[in-house]
């Protein structure tokens, strides 16, 4: 079972946390056990699994990607901006899906995981495919 959840992202690069729309999702399928797919279908986005305990941590993992992937103009490839080139190398490295187990009907995440959907060249309005597999 397919479903799409609908993301509007903020300027810049942000860590926007998506788990409770993935949650609902799961709860409204019905489905008690399985496999859970988050599949982000962009080039300049990814998804994670992180801690949505401390809101500064979004702010370490955003400036120390940045400072692994600095927006810079001496990319080969140049497609629109320096933002764009960086964000898919950042895209590469942090990864475009996740695969979580359901069971009693909702999600097992760790205590202080969170589902963070990765922007590296918003604003923009995107989509994340959430794949259900019943068990």
């Amino acid at each position: 079972m397919l479903k799409l959840l609908n993301v509007l992202t903020p300027r810049g690069d942000a860590l926007i946390d998506i788990t409770d729309g993935v949650r609902q999702i799961v709860r409204e399928s019905g489905i008690s056990e399985g496999l859970c797919a988050v599949i982000v279908p962009h080039t300049t986005a990814a998804v994670t699994l992180n801690s949505g305990l401390d809101p500064a941590t979004p702010n370490d993992i955003i400036a120390d990607i940045n400072r692994l992937v600095p927006k810079r103009v001496d990319f080969q490839h140049q497609y629109d901006t320096p933002a764009d080139a960086a964000g898919h190398i950042k895209a590469a490295l942090i990864g475009h899906s996740i695969l979580l187990s359901i069971a009693a009907g909702d999600l097992l995440l760790g205590g202080s995981q969170s589902i963070l959907f990765y922007e590296f060249d918003g604003p923009r309005a995107r989509k994340v495919q959430v794949n259900l597999i019943p068990g």
